[in-house]
Order: C-alpha cells, then sequence, then structure tokens
C-alpha cells in the first residue's frame, strides 16, 4: 500500500519522459524534413572564374530551383583550397553550409602538407561527385610562338636547353593543377618556377597577360581563352583525348617515352560537415545528379571539357579514399613541396 503513490508518481515520470523524448525526436524529424528553411552556403575554396567556381554557379541555381531556397556561392579561397574546407569542417552540420570540395582539398593536401587543418575523411560527409575534368598543358600563344614551341617535345627540349626561363603559373600550392605540373617535371626531368595563386581564375588571366609561360589548368577554366587564341593546347593530362579539344593530344601520346603512364585529371564534389543528417545528403545529391542529367546542364559541362556524374555518397566516398593513396604516391615519387 504504501508502495502506490511511489509507483503512480515513477510511472508518471517516465511517461512524461517517454512523451518528451518523442517530442525531440518528432522536432528533429520536423526540422530535418523543413530543411531547408533559409539560404544555404556552398563554399568554393578558391578565387572566382576557376572550374570549382563555374561547376558550382552552374548546380546553385538549380539547387535553389529544386529546394525553394537561396543557394550562395561563397567563394574562401587559399592555402589551396585548405581556407575553405577548414571553414566547412567547422561548420555546423546541419544542411546549411558545403563545400564544393576538389581533388586538391580532399584528395592531394593530406599527403603534402605537413599540419592540415582538417581531416578530409572524418570531418566530412561526402554527397555526390559532381564532375571531373581533365587539366591541359597550354602556354601563353605569343610567348609559344616566340620560343619556337609547338608541341610537348618542343616545350621539354626548350625548358632543358633554358634552365630557369620557364614559370608554371596553378591555382595554389597542393592543387591538381600544381601536381600536374610537378608530375611533369619530374617524369622529364625539366625545371619550371611554380607560382601560386589563389585560385586557377587569377592564375588564367596572368598567363594570358603573358607573366608567365606555362600551365596545366583544368579545362572548362581555360577553353574560352584557348578557342580564343589567346592561350596555346600542347596536350591534356588525361588518359584519353577530351571531347572538347580531340585534336589535343594526351601528354602521353605527345611526350614519348619519359612521359609513358602520365594522367593527371581532377574531380569536383560536394560534401557536408561530418554529422549532417543521411536524409539531407541524400536530398541534395538526388538533386544534383537529377540536375546534371537534364540535357541543358549536361550539354554545357560537356561543351567545357566536364564529364557530369552525380554519384551516390558511398561511391564518392570510395573514390576520395582512392584518391588518397594514388595522390600521396605522386607527392612522394615527385617530390612536389608547399612554397
Amino acid at each position: 500500500m504504501h508502495n502506490k503513490p511511489f509507483l503512480i508518481h515513477r510511472r508518471a515520470l517516465l511517461g512524461a519522459a517517454g512523451a518528451c523524448t518523442l517530442l525531440a525526436f518528432s522536432g528533429a524529424a520536423m526540422a530535418q524534413a523543413a530543411w531547408p528553411t533559409h539560404s544555404v552556403r556552398i563554399v568554393v575554396p578558391f578565387a572566382p572564374g576557376g572550374t570549382t567556381d563555374i561547376l558550382a554557379r552552374a548546380i546553385a541555381p538549380e539547387l535553389s530551383k529544386a529546394f525553394g531556397q537561396q543557394f550562395i556561392v561563397d567563394n574562401r579561397a587559399g592555402a589551396g583550397g585548405n581556407v575553405g574546407a577548414e571553414i566547412v569542417a567547422r561548420s555546423a552540420p546541419d544542411g546549411y553550409t558545403l563545400l564544393m570540395g576538389t581533388v586538391g582539398t580532399h584528395g592531394i593536401n593530406r599527403a603534402l602538407y605537413p599540419k592540415l587543418p582538417y581531416d578530409p575523411i572524418k570531418d566530412f560527409a561526402p554527397i555526390t561527385l559532381v564532375a571531373a575534368v581533365p587539366n591541359v598543358m597550354e602556354m601563353n600563344a605569343d610567348k609559344a610562338r616566340q620560343m619556337g614551341i609547338n608541341s610537348v617535345q618542343d616545350f621539354i627540349a626548350y625548358a632543358k636547353t633554358h634552365p630557369g626561363k620557364l614559370s608554371m603559373a596553378s591555382s595554389g600550392s597542393g592543387t591538381s593543377i600544381h601536381l600536374a605540373g610537378e608530375l611533369f617535371k619530374s617524369m622529364t626531368g625539366s625545371y619550371m618556377t611554380h607560382i601560386p595563386y589563389r585560385g586557377s581564375g587569377p592564375a588564367v588571366m596572368d598567363l594570358v597577360a603573358g607573366n608567365t609561360e606555362v600551365m596545366f589548368d583544368n579545362l572548362p577554366s581555360s577553353l574560352a581563352q584557348i578557342k580564343g587564341g589567346k592561350l596555346k593546347a600542347l596536350a591534356v593530362t588525361s588518359a584519353q583525348r577530351s571531347p572538347a579539344l580531340p585534336d589535343v593530344p594526351t601528354v602521353e601520346e605527345a611526350g614519348g617515352p619519359s612521359l609513358k603512364g602520365y594522367e593527371a585529371s581532377s574531380w569536383f564534389g560536394l560534401l557536408a560537415p561530418a554529422g549532417t543528417p543521411p536524409d539531407i545528403v541524400h536530398r541534395i545529391q538526388q538533386e544534383v545528379a537529377k540536375s546534371l542529367g537534364t540535357p541543358a546542364i549536361k550539354e554545357k559541362l560537356v561543351a567545357q571539357g566536364a564529364l557530369p556524374s552525380g554519384n551516390t555518397p558511398a561511391e564518392f566516398a570510395r573514390l576520395i579514399d582512392s584518391e588518397h593513396k594514388k595522390w600521396a604516391a605522386v607527392v612522394k615519387t615527385s617530390g612536389a613541396t608547399v612554397d
């Protein structure tokens, strides 16, 4: 008899606690289902004008239409993409801050930087690979004419006979653009002075202006200047020729025995901070894949030299893991360092 009030009180407390838990769970589920209730930021870890920026700005309007909220591109350049990547890694995992990651931020930098301010695996939730692109070995067209360089083999010969005369622009230390050049240098025994910029856009501008001689740029951000005659494409860095430049050989094709097996392509994909609800990740991936499959977006990207993807988070995670291993070997073999 004396225990009844206690039992009733205990049952009441347990019931109240269960109700609170259910309400909290329901509230979280409702908040997650309602996402997004305001604008979403896509951090681009490089300056405007480069391929990372081009791809982010291609999909942002499509996501804005799909979700009814603005997806805003926020350029945060610096340290080979590390500044922008760290911002996202430290952001709340609520779906409102995303990263347009690259082979640099998530495939190369961990092998290149002794103290990376984020963990490319543990600090992120992969969403989807947006596109893969070849790089293009290109020169300022006027300088190529002045130096008598019309091919990759001409370039190698000039570099070897004029040490210190060629400068190589890149979108930043440790990016695929930088590493493509370092791999070329190590395989051919040639030398170029590396000049890193805060993104592909400003690097290409300086190359067009004649302030540097060569660059291994992502194809989409240089294609217009190549077609306009300002830049001379010597070769693409992929294993196969690009449909966007079908008459331009691969580095392996054009370079002779010393460049057998050369390949240094780039990729770009969306990631969220680790802990972002899987439902949000899934919804973003589905809409990106849908937009990349539309003829308008697909044709636009292919015409720029990009190969659209839209794969699943699990597939993208496997790609990131394999790229770590590949680029760690490239960094070691090439002897590349952060300037």
